[in-house]
């Protein structure tokens, strides 16, 4: 859901924007609603080669876990240009090969998106240029090891996981691998 715009904005913190407004009810009584807003989330999968890269990744308020690539949209900032500057900030790689695999909304009361992009056949281009609160390795898996880590305890995503699961019930992983690997 997005924000309507009659919603005033009454707090805006680091990362979260706060809105009310008054909302008509289905019996004709009037309520306040509240909604928060955040920049969009980009998460990328690399490949090099028949290998996916993903990152073992450490910030001070969050255990290690096995993620994605990736991080905040910043003002002003398409999805894919955003995601682009992120893998470059968080592995030193870029692709001239960029596909949308899909966009989320995970949480309905926070107008927030998560997009999804595979970078096919990255390059070592630059070094990491890591943010003071990141720890990222970087891994190098095979498919196979790919969706197992993303089915485990150990990866911090649900949307991701979900999708998965959803993909091997249906005997459909094969589909997304074709997607990565096109």
């Amino acid at each position: 859901m997005k924000i309507p715009s009659q919603a005033k904005k009454v707090f805006t913190g680091e990362i979260f924007e706060v809105y009310h407004w008054p909302q008509k009810m289905f019996d004709g009584s009037v309520a306040n609603f509240e909604m928060l807003k955040r920049p969009n989330t980009l998460q990328i999968i690399p490949t090099i080669g028949n290998k996916i890269i993903i990152a073992k990744e450490e910030q001070p308020t969050k255990k290690m876990d096995y993620t994605l690539l990736g991080g905040r949209q910043e003002k002003n900032e398409d999805p894919l240009s955003g995601a682009k500057r992120e893998l470059l900030e968080e592995s030193g790689l870029s692709s001239n090969d960029w596909e949308k695999y899909g966009m989320f909304s995970p949480v309905h009361k926070i107008d927030w998106d998560i997009y999804y992009f595979v970078a096919r056949q990255c390059k070592k281009v630059a070094s990491q240029k890591l943010d003071g609160g990141e720890k990222i390795e970087l891994i190098e898996v095979n498919f196979n090891d790919f969706i197992d880590i993303i089915l485990s305890d150990q990866y911090w995503g649900n949307d991701l996981v979900l999708r998965v699961a959803k993909l091997k019930l249906q005997n459909k992983l094969d589909d997304l691998k074709t997607f990565i690997f096109k």
